[in-house]
């Protein structure tokens, strides 16, 4: 296929790409850098378009170049961030999608071709507190932050394409997505910054009591999800729900399991500091992912084979 991934020089939109370019695909990427790195980029592709989302050239390109696929994978990811500035959050989430949804729509009625758009959002902030555990798709949903207001209406926006442009259209909903080429000098992704902390000899912060829980699920099994998504028959349904895919474990790690886990595998412990828990963050998170798995997608990376990796990696490459 020919496939666009936007955010492809990022943690996960890189790893996305490096599938695509393996299995065939002709892949585009667009990505602005501001947190990606040309290093994720894979070196098989058509492509690489230095562009923030919001552009005219990101647009131009989605009208043109008739992609059979678009996973959009672009975004600004820390929940902090858009409770500080939400305008920024929204930019980028909302404004970004549409442009590309844009593009696409243009490019469709000019060519009448067809391209099936791969949405990322977020399985913990959607939903909000409250909700039954492991949380299924139809939960109801009331986001605690502006990044989950924002990831929130762009699946409503996604769906309006669908119903009235006819555009093929799912939603993966991640839960916390960890692994190689997390960056741990990022804004955000716990595993990484911990490993990082533990291999300089630094104390771990928790924010909380560090009871809060979160479902971490490995890289590699995102992937697959993505790959099995653009592939799969579209869903029957009428409502935005029936459309969307939570990608996670099911089980719940709380911070004091992770950092636990985490000295085992580096083989040391640095200490702990509590900071007061941040505004705009979840308590308890885990997701149902039966849907999913009736597709024949399961997770095959354990937390513990998971973090091993993850930390490996870390400090292979600060060697």
């Amino acid at each position: 296929m020919k496939v666009l991934v936007t955010g492809g020089a990022g943690f996960i939109g890189g790893h996305v790409a490096d599938a695509y370019v393996a299995r065939g695909d002709e892949v585009w990427v667009v990505d602005d850098l501001s947190t990606g790195k040309p290093a994720n980029v894979p070196a098989g592709v058509a492509g690489f378009l230095h562009a923030s989302v919001l552009s005219a050239e990101a647009r131009e390109l989605c009208r043109t170049e008739a992609f059979d696929l678009v996973n959009h994978h672009a975004a600004q990811v820390d929940v902090r961030v858009s409770v500080v500035d939400p305008v920024r959050d929204a930019s980028t989430n909302l404004l970004g999608l549409l442009n590309i949804l844009e593009g696409v729509r243009d490019g469709i009625r000019e060519t009448g071709g067809s391209t099936r758009v791969v949405n990322v959002s977020s399985g913990g902030v959607v939903y909000g507190e409250g909700v039954p555990r492991p949380t299924v798709e139809t939960a109801h949903k009331l986001p605690v932050s502006p990044y989950g207001v924002a990831k929130l209406t762009a699946e409503v926006y996604l769906d309006y394409y669908r119903r009235l442009h006819g555009l093929e259209a799912v939603t993966l909903r991640y839960a916390n997505v960890f692994g190689p080429r997390q960056d741990p000098h990022g804004e955000a992704g716990v595993v990484a910054i911990f490993s990082q902390r533990l291999l300089s000899g630094e104390p771990l912060t928790i924010f909380g009591d560090g009871e809060q829980t979160r479902d971490y699920v490995f890289v590699g099994d995102v992937v697959r999800a993505n790959l099995m998504v653009g592939e799969a028959p579209l869903p029957t349904g009428a409502v935005l729900d029936d459309f969307a895919f939570n990608v996670g474990t099911g089980a719940e790690t709380s911070v004091h399991r992770l950092a636990d886990t985490l000295e085992q595998v580096a083989g040391t412990g640095t200490g702990r500091i509590y900071r007061d828990a941040r505004l705009g963050e979840l308590r308890y998170s885990s997701l149902d992912t039966e849907r999913l798995r009736s597709l024949g997608w399961a997770p095959r990376v354990s937390l513990e084979e998971g973090l091993r990796a993850t930390f490996g990696w870390i400090r292979d490459s600060a060697s």
